[in-house]
C-alpha cells in the first residue's frame, strides 16, 4: 500500500480508546485524524474530517453504535466502517454488517488482524477506483542451483522498483547461511532477520522500522543472520505474519530464498503473487528445473505462480538450444536476461546496483524491462555520477 489512510475513531470507554490510540499511532501508514468519546457527536466529526475509515467500538452501547454505523454509511458513503467488539454474538455481527460495516474485528485488537482488514478495505476501494491504489506485491526469487544469479536479480529488481518515488520497496534475504544481499548494496546493517525472529511475539511497526536498513537508492533491506551458527527460531506461520506486516507498509516485497527449499522458503512462495525461478541453458540446471516443478506440484496453487527466467543468455557456444530447453521444462519462458559477467561483477564488487553503476548496459535495460511487468510507472533510470564524468571527459583519452 502506498498512501496514508486517514482514520477517525469513536469509543466512549477511556481505557479501550487509549489502547486503540496507542496501537494506531504506531502505524506509519495510518493518520489518526480524529478520536471521539461520544456516539452522538461522531457523525459530525466524520462529516468535518472526511476520514477514509471510521473505527467504531460497539461495547459501550451496541444499539447507539449500530444506529451510528447506519447513519455514517448513509451520510458519508465514501467512509468505510470498521467495527470492533469483545462480543462474538452472530446476530450482533450480522446487524453491524447489514448497517454498513465493512469489517468486524475482535477486541482486544491484534495488529495483524487490523492490518489484514485494512488491506481488504483498501483493495476493495482500489477496485472501485480503477485500481489507483494498488495492493502490495510480493515477488519471490528462487534458483535451480547455487550461483545462478538470484541475489543479483533480487537486488537489482528492488533498486529499479525503488527508483519510482511512488514505490516503497523492501528486500528480504532468506538465504540464512550464505546470503550476501548486504554485500551487493555495500551496507552494514544494524539489525537482521534474527532480531525479528527473537522479537516476533511483540513485533510492531516501531520494531519493524528499526530492523530495516535503507540504501541510498531508496530500497530497504532485511539481511540474513550475521553468524552462520545462529539458529533462526521463526517458523512459517510467523514468517507469513511478518510478510503481512511488510505488505501493509511497502508496495513491493522482493524475497531472495535459500537453495534448500525449506519450509520457510515454501511459505515465502505461497504468500507471493509471483515466483521467479532462475535457470540457465545447461543440462544440470534444466534437470533441476524439472525436478523442482515436480516438487512444487504437492503445494496447492504454487505451480501457477512459477515464472521461468533464463539467466546469462549467450554465456557459451555450447548452450542447450532454447527450443530444447522449452521441451525439457515443459513451460514457456517468462524472461531472458543477457550475459554480462564483467558488468555484474563490477557492480557487486563496488556495492553499487546496476541502475546506478551501469544504467545503459544491456543487462540493466533487460532488468528494467522485467521490472516494468510489475510496475508500469518505471521510467528512464538516471545515470550514476561516475558514468556522466566518464562520458564528459572521454575525449581526453582518445586519439594521438
Amino acid at each position: 500500500m502506498k498512501s496514508v489512510v486517514r482514520l477517525a475513531t469513536v469509543d466512549p470507554s477511556e481505557s479501550t480508546r487509549s489502547s486503540l490510540k496507542n496501537l494506531l499511532l504506531g502505524i506509519d501508514m495510518v493518520w489518526l485524524a480524529a478520536e471521539c468519546s461520544r456516539y452522538e457527536f461522531f457523525l459530525d466529526v466524520v462529516r468535518q474530517t472526511q476520514p477514509d475509515i471510521a473505527l467504531v467500538s460497539l461495547d459501550s452501547d451496541a444499539e447507539k453504535a449500530l444506529d451510528l454505523i447506519a447513519e455514517c454509511t448513509r451520510e458519508v458513503p465514501t467512509c468505510s466502517i470498521l467495527v470492533i467488539s469483545e462480543s462474538q454474538e452472530g446476530s450482533l455481527i450480522l446487524r453491524a454488517m447489514r448497517n454498513g460495516a465493512r469489517e468486524f474485528l475482535n477486541f482486544p485488537l491484534r495488529l495483524e488482524d487490523f492490518m489484514s482488514a485494512l488491506d481488504r478495505i483498501r483493495q476493495s476501494s482500489s477496485s472501485a477506483n480503477d485500481g489507483t491504489n494498488k495492493a502490495s506485491e510480493v515477488v519471490t526469487i528462487a534458483g535451480v542451483a547455487g550461483g545462478i544469479g538470484c541475489t543479483s536479480l533480487a537486488i537489482n529488481m528492488g533498486c529499479c522498483l525503488a527508483k519510482n518515488p511512488s514505490n516503497s520497496v523492501v528486500i528480504l534475504d532468506l538465504d540464512m547461511t550464505l546470503g550476501d544481499a548486504d554485500v551487493w548494496l555495500d551496507i552494514i546493517p544494524d539489525y537482521t532477520i534474527q532480531d525479528v525472529a527473537e522479537n516476533i511475539d511483540r513485533l510492531d511497526y516501531s520494531l519493524l522500522k528499526r530492523s530495516l536498513t535503507k540504501h541510498e537508492c531508496g530500497v530497504f533491506l532485511l539481511p540474513r543472520p550475521v553468524r552462520v551458527d545462529q539458529r533462526l527460531t521463526i517458523n512459517p506461520d510467523e514468517l507469513r505474519r511478518f510478510v503481512a506486516l511488510l505488505k501493509a507498509t511497502f508496495t513491493h516485497l522482493i524475497i531472495d530464498t535459500g537453495k534448500n527449499f525449506s519450509d520457510l522458503d515454501i511459505a515465502a512462495m505461497e504468500v507471493s503473487e509471483t515466483v521467479l525461478l532462475i535457470t540457465q541453458l545447461d543440462l544440470s540446471c534444466l534437470r533441476n528445473a524439472v525436478r523442482l516443478m515436480q516438487f512444487f506440484e504437492q503445494f496447492d496453487g504454487l505451480l501457477d505462480k512459477i515464472r521461468i527466467v533464463l539467466n546469462r543468455m549467450g554465456i557459451a557456444d555450447n548452450e542447450i538450444s532454447l527450443n530444447k530447453a522449452l521441451e525439457t521444462i515443459g513451460r514457456d519462458v517468462y524472461w531472458k536476461l543477457p550475459n554480462d559477467y564483467a558488468t555484474m561483477v563490477e557492480s557487486r564488487n563496488d556495492g553499487i546496483p546496476l541502475c546506478m553503476q551501469a544504467p545503459r548496459s544491456r543487462l540493466t535495460k533487460s532488468i528494467e524491462a522485467l521490472v516494468r511487468t510489475f510496475d508500469n510507472d518505471i521510467g528512464e533510470l538516471p545515470e550514476h555520477d561516475e558514468q556522466k564524468k566518464k562520458k564528459l571527459f572521454s575525449f581526453l583519452g582518445s586519439g594521438g
